[in-house]
């Protein structure tokens, strides 16, 4: 048996084309290329093209990309039907993962496991998964969900879909640089989760299913919620250090902090954190990014910790005017790029993942007692 190693930590369970992190000079990049210059200089589905293909685009390439996208993202009006049935107080996440395991019940592609078929459904979870999202929010407070705008590009049209307004181009750049950055992470665990439900040889849309089951947890894609409320509870800049100083003197956790993966700091909060002090100046309401800021800098000094991902999305995502208890299911609205780069990268050099435990009960052989002695 090999060492053992608590959550697989540092543990490598394949090997990928798709995503290098070098956590120690805080390096990530998309197929080789930094993320720093696709947050800067591409789009979203420049960088969709870039997980699926191997390579960016071309002009031609991206704008048949494009239109693939735009033309698969209506979602089936049963699958609308079923989520009106669901509690108006139903967590968004399990909206989500249970209207995208419906969805599988009418795909055209959903009984072929061909290669060709599992690219268009990738295509169509690109923009049914934004699709669901939007209509998540409109159908819990009695609205109707907002047909998608083909003329408008991913980010756009999801902001047009869940409040019914085209967006102003900040804003639009601002959604499309946070869904670069949030597009993949290597092995993170619903990437896992993901790879290994398509390791069975299951069907594509279940092996989504499970990357979304694992990305509700608070320790992965449910963590930058926990930052938005704690964000609410302080409420002011004047309290930041009070309450700071209070909850690491009582070793309460402080949400937004540290990476298994990243030992300096994580390179998506870099973007984040300008887009949160662009967003919260130009919308008037500067505390938040203020309040951020001021927290970062005492988790710093105080505990020599990083801000992640989580931290800084936090506030772009409430300044956007997005429902808390929606950031998760945002993170799925871009990850689904990358879950699906993953899961045809696993069915095309396809091996069953099944690792080992390191055994821990009563030693072998131990006795069957018969049940008039027990």
């Amino acid at each position: 048996m090999s060492t053992f190693k608590e959550g697989l930590q540092d543990v490598v369970a394949a090997t990928s084309s798709i995503c290098f992190i070098d956590g120690d000079k805080g390096v990530l990049s998309y197929r080789g290329i930094d993320i720093h210059e696709l947050a800067e200089q591409s789009s979203f589905e420049e960088v969709c093209y870039l997980l699926w293909f191997g390579k960016l685009p071309r002009q031609r390439e991206l704008g048949q990309l494009t239109q693939n996208l735009a033309q698969n993202r209506a979602v089936p009006q049963e699958v609308f039907g079923l989520m009106r049935t669901f509690p108006r107080d139903a967590n968004p996440m399990d909206v989500l993962r249970t209207a995208v395991s419906a969805l599988a019940f009418y795909d055209p592609d959903g009984q072929s496991a061909g290669s060709d078929a599992n690219l268009r459904k990738t295509y169509r979870l690109t923009g049914q998964i934004a699709g669901i999202v939007a209509a998540t929010e409109r159908i819990r407070h009695g609205q109707d969900p907002v047909e998608p705008d083909p003329t408008l590009k991913h980010a756009a049209n999801f902001v047009y879909m869940l409040t019914g307004k085209k967006p102003t181009p900040t804003a639009e750049k601002a959604f499309d640089v946070a869904l670069i950055l949030h597009a993949d992470h290597e092995l993170n665990a619903s990437t896992f989760a993901g790879r290994v439900t398509a390791a069975t040889l299951s069907d594509v849309h279940s092996a989504v299913t499970a990357a979304i089951g694992a990305l509700k947890g608070p320790l992965h894609g449910g963590a930058n919620i926990d930052v938005m409320r704690m964000l609410l509870e302080i409420g002011e800049v004047s309290k930041v250090e009070s309450w700071v100083k209070q909850a690491l003197a009582s070793k309460k956790k402080i949400s937004g902090f540290g990476h298994r993966v990243y030992h300096t700091e994580d390179p998506r909060a870099t973007h984040l954190r300008k887009m949160s002090r662009d967003l919260c100046e130009s919308s008037g309401n500067s505390k938040w990014f203020e309040m951020s800021r001021l927290i970062e800098e005492m988790m710093k000094r105080e505990k020599n910790i990083n801000a992640n991902v989580d931290f800084y999305s936090a506030t772009v995502y409430y300044t956007l005017g997005i429902a808390v208890d929606l950031f998760t299911p945002i993170f799925a609205v871009s990850r689904i790029s990358g879950w699906t780069a993953h899961i045809l990268e696993q069915l095309g050099n396809n091996r069953l993942i099944r690792p080992r435990a390191e055994y821990l009960g009563p030693q072998y052989p131990a006795p069957y007692i018969p049940m008039a002695q027990r």
